[in-house]
């Protein structure tokens, strides 16, 4: 391949990206007219998603090679922040990087038969029909719905042009297919209206099953379905939804939602004290992420288990890697499901290294991050931030001869009444899990101290893990936390006073199928909310953009 093989930029391009991003700030325009719909939502892939998307598409031993600029959280969830998340100038500086390097592998000696399929001939000296093909298969692909015929002749005409100017026809193919690449219909996920502006279209319900339950692209059965009408009735919806559930495919889905709502992302940047935590490696911490998804999928998916058994399960997922870590000792290859015996310490999500250590510090534990996350992350509650002139010496003071275990120097804060608000909510189911260290190994004292573990969880005595674990388990707040934070991750968004009559009708359907996670899924999936547009007198500046493009892609 000869030449330099760059992304086409549409012509929507740039003005689409200041739409989506520095004008998402501006007011709309006095003079745009009020549409009977609400904004149409707007949500860049996140980078697994990318990933995941390709792969599918292209195979996976296409490599994704560069950097994504981050995903952010909208009141914790990555999933509510890709509707606020726009691609900075920089940004789309990678994704071009990242797109030129696909491109140019799929166009390649070993995979140009299987993915372009035709080439110049005869009949067609140009290539502008197999051009054109190449435009139809990616473009339905990539951006989720069928080119219009203009516009696929556009995008043919454009890759002949660039074949003739770099010396190789090939070179076009890989210039088209880098500029679909970087086109927004690809990175975002717009939400089209159907027929009747109050719901979306097919291809866009089609997008919103694929990404919820197997967090990835459509594949071709579910275009189809969008294609036929097929998503619009109930009957139609319902069969697909079903078919995905059954799929090997929704295991992706679920781990997706978890890795979300648990912020296990965040462990590929946690990192510990070598010094004070030998056994602990970013391996070692990959393999706790992978532990606590296995350890769900198996309990939710293979057994269809009760949600709420994910807080006593003492059936662990477990790997060789995690064998110091979790003191046993493994022999065995690979991945094999560990079941710990009555009586053990280790019982239940809050006993496993992946949280333990996530909400902890390099060198020690925190009872107050782990009561946080507990309190945030699986009830749903909010901690306030402490304020800037907090004093935080005597707590992280782990040398003082005379508050030698980190109960005694908590106490100070809750000595303190200014701290003591929130510490109270915080600090004392933190305090329960203090038998694991700051890298989720057991232990039973701390600087020659026996380590009490005896605690109150909402004015409920508990003592240790396993406790509080059966405390989570029978408090009605996490199974609603859970409901919540999936309709939250589905919708792209935080629900509104609209919304509560949906919510409360999914936690009693929740409640009423034994608190079986697929359930719940398929209750979102097939609910006609899930497809509607939210009532609002005005349109929103990202439903300006997301209408131009939809009116300029027409």
């Amino acid at each position: 391949m000869t030449g330099t093989t760059r992304p086409l930029r549409s012509p929507l391009l740039w003005s689409a990206f200041a739409l989506l991003g520095a004008c998402g700030l501006a007011a709309a325009r006095a003079d745009e007219p009020t549409a009977p719909i609400g904004p149409s939502q707007v949500r860049r892939l996140s980078e697994a998603q990318y990933r995941n998307t390709i792969a599918d598409l292209f195979g996976p031993d296409i490599k994704v090679v560069g950097r994504f600029e981050p995903d952010m959280r909208g009141n914790g969830l990555l999933a509510v922040g890709s509707s606020a998340v726009s691609v900075s100038p920089s940004g789309f500086d990678q994704y071009e990087e990242i797109a030129r390097g696909i491109a140019a592998q799929v166009t390649d000696k070993e995979h140009r038969a299987a993915q372009v399929g035709c080439e110049p001939g005869p009949a067609d000296p140009k290539g502008l029909a197999c051009a054109r093909r190449f435009a139809e298969k990616f473009g339905l692909q990539l951006f989720r719905r069928p080119l219009a015929s203009a516009e696929a002749a556009a995008w043919a005409q454009r890759a002949v042009q660039s074949g003739e100017a770099l010396g190789n026809y090939d070179a076009g193919l890989a210039a088209v297919l880098a500029g679909m690449l970087t086109d927004p219909r690809f990175l975002f996920r717009i939400d089209m209206p159907g027929r009747d502006r109050v719901a979306i279209d097919g291809y866009s319900r089609a997008a919103r099953l694929s990404y919820l339950l197997w967090d990835t692209t459509p594949d071709a059965e579910l275009l189809e379905a969008a294609r036929a009408g097929r998503l619009d009735s109930p009957e139609g919806l319902s069969a697909q939804v079903d078919r995905m559930i059954a799929s090997a495919r929704f295991a992706g889905g679920v781990r997706a939602f978890f890795t979300d709502f648990l912020r296990l992302d965040e462990i590929e940047t946690l990192s510990k004290d070598a010094l004070i935590f030998p056994a602990f490696s970013s391996s070692v911490a990959n393999a706790t992420r992978e532990q606590t998804l296995r350890t769900i999928t198996d309990l939710l998916i293979d057994h269809d288990g009760d949600y709420r058994d994910l807080f006593t399960t003492r059936r662990f997922a477990m790997t060789k890697a995690l064998g110091p870590i979790y003191d046993i000792p493994i022999a065995r290859d690979g991945w094999y499901m560990h079941e710990f015996p009555q009586g053990d310490p280790r019982a239940g999500l809050l006993t496993q290294a992946s949280l333990l250590a996530l909400h902890s510090h390099p060198g020690r534990t925190s009872p107050t991050l782990r009561g946080k996350a507990l309190r945030e992350v699986l009830l749903c509650e909010t901690i306030p931030t402490p304020p800037a002139n907090v004093n935080f010496a005597v707590v992280q003071d782990v040398n003082n001869p005379t508050l030698k275990t980190t109960r005694a120097r908590l106490q100070a804060h809750l000595d303190d009444e200014e701290c003591a608000s929130c510490h109270r909510r915080t600090d004392p189911i933190g305090l329960g899990l203090e038998q694991f260290d700051g890298a989720g190994q057991f232990r039973t004292r701390e600087n020659g101290e026996t380590i009490d573990i005896r605690s109150q969880f909402d004015k409920v005595d508990f003592d240790g893990a396993a406790a509080l674990g059966r405390l989570l388990h029978d408090d009605e707040a996490a199974s609603t936390c859970l409901v919540k934070s999936v309709w939250r991750y589905a919708n792209g968004r935080d629900a509104g006073d609209a919304d509560t009559p949906s919510l409360e009708a999914l936690t009693k359907h929740f409640a009423g199928d034994g608190h079986r996670f697929p359930a719940l899924l398929r209750s979102i999936a097939t609910d006609p909310a899930f497809y509607a547009f939210p009532a609002t007198p005005r349109r929103s500046p990202r439903q300006v953009a997301a209408s131009r493009i939809t009116e300029s892609s027409r």
